[in-house]
């Protein structure tokens, strides 16, 4: 036998023998239990028996942010062609009375069930999945392009940087992770620009999201000594490359030293105080906070872990190295998911649409938990895709599933293994050539009329 195909074959009776021992519908039971589904109660709006109430309307918009046409035409025609083979009173594949039910759908169900399955995954996640015993949270922020229409310009504001006209209305979201199980814990979204909008800001949001003994991971635009304080207030200990100001100035030579490039020191409070702070919570804020700075994979970085015996250097580095699995998360977002650009036109709309999104991210995530639970292995090591390209093949075919069906779809999220690839860099280029046509300078309008009055310009060589 050819050795994959052996390999292959013995983690398939692993998987099958660990199976035996194991509730095959672990993780799926968080969907179902009694607890989400009283949250799901709580949270339905008063609603008439219509074509599509609310709980179904959910399911669509899920199915319409897993689907590659993620459109509301390809959602409405699935539904109408189930109606018709489950012997159902056919419907209209007009798309206007799913949109409005889109509408009436309470963008805090979506949001409190999205916190809701991150919370009860990472709770039902295995010690063994985290580092030192201890919860690993990762934090990172990205921007997300919106429809170009008056309503998302007023609330979203397109970069100054733009001509009016010539720019897309963009959003910030900042997201807490589960290192584990990859799960989104909760998410904060505000405007690219203006009062509030900053990473800073939506994280001091969720702070309440993160318990005692968690650790944060989080790149140099968290370093800051106010949030410093706060991790530490809570119990929390938080793991971040040092900001580029401070980072020049870094001297090892000064303060307790740990080791080669491994030191404790003490930083004094910032003598102006922050615009978002009150006097009182300045006041509040003690005169020196102690932390550690070390030089590890050619980056400096800062932590509360202060103990060098408990945390060596070499773990701190091999932990912070794992940071970019967020990363990792943004990308399978916006490419995978295609929340890059959101369709709704308009801004409420469009939250809602992206917390349908970030809930239809943490339903994949479940499978793969569950997945890498019975195969042994780490959820890291699975592939969001594939599992994604599995769930929407599966769903076409299965309405109702029993165990031995659910373990054989785990068995088939878990043959695709992500590669292992430490220490990868790709250049930032694309390789192919863009269509050969010149960018817009002009609003639509006015574009139009240049092209009617003197025709298309030429191609750009």
């Amino acid at each position: 036998m050819h050795p994959k195909r052996r390999a292959a074959t013995h983690q398939h009776r692993r998987i099958r023998h660990y199976a035996k021992g194991t509730d095959s519908h672990g993780f799926f039971n968080l969907l179902t239990g009694p607890q989400l589904l009283d949250t799901v109660e709580s949270l339905l709006p008063e609603h008439r028996e219509r074509l599509f109430p609310p709980t179904q309307t959910l399911s669509m918009f899920l199915a319409q942010a897993m689907s590659p046409d993620a459109s509301c035409q390809k959602v409405v025609n699935d539904t109408a062609v189930k109606r018709l083979v489950g012997g159902l009173k056919s419907c209209s594949t007009h798309t206007g009375a799913y949109c409005r039910a889109r509408q009436r759908l309470p963008v805090e169900m979506v949001s409190t069930l999205c916190r809701q399955t991150g919370r009860m995954m990472t709770n039902a996640a295995p010690s063994a999945w985290q580092w030192k015993g201890r919860p690993v949270r990762l934090v990172d922020g990205t921007m997300i392009s919106m429809s170009d229409t008056p309503a998302n310009q007023q609330r979203y504001p397109q970069p100054r940087s733009q001509k009016p006209g010539l720019g897309f209305p963009l959003c910030r979201l900042v997201g807490i992770v589960c290192l584990a199980s990859g799960a989104i814990l909760d998410a904060a979204i505000g405007c690219y620009r203006g009062k509030g909008g900053d990473e800073q800001t939506l994280l001091r949001s969720m702070l309440s999201t993160l318990n005692t003994g968690d650790v944060l991971l989080g790149d140099a635009f968290y370093a800051t000594y106010f949030l410093l304080c706060e991790l530490q207030r809570r119990h929390i200990d938080g793991v971040f490359e040092q900001h580029g100001a401070r980072k020049r100035s870094t001297d090892f030579s000064q303060g307790q030293r740990l080791g080669q490039k491994d030191h404790l020191i003490e930083i004094p409070k910032p003598k102006q105080k922050p615009r978002w702070m009150s006097q009182e919570q300045y006041d509040q804020a003690p005169p020196r906070l102690t932390v550690r700075e070390l030089h590890c994979g050619g980056k400096v970085l800062v932590t509360t872990l202060l103990n060098a015996n408990h945390t060596p250097k070499a773990e701190l580095n091999k932990l912070y190295r794992s940071r970019w699995h967020v990363e990792l998360d943004l990308r399978n977002l916006k490419c995978t998911l295609g929340v890059d650009i959101l369709s709704c036109k308009t801004p409420d709309m469009a939250i809602k649409e992206l917390w349908v999104y970030l809930l239809a991210h943490n339903l994949i995530r479940l499978l793969m938990s569950q997945s890498a639970l019975l195969s042994d292995c780490l959820p890291r090591e699975l592939s969001f895709k594939h599992t994604l390209q599995i769930w929407g093949a599966w769903r076409q075919c299965h309405d109702e599933t029993d165990d031995v069906q659910v373990i054989s779809l785990l068995l088939l999220i878990a043959e695709q293994r992500v590669g292992f690839r430490p220490g990868r860099i790709e250049p930032r280029a694309i390789k192919r050539r863009p269509k050969p046509y010149s960018l817009m300078t002009l609003p639509r309008p006015q574009a139009r009329k240049k092209v009617a009055a003197n025709g298309h310009p030429k191609r750009v060589k």
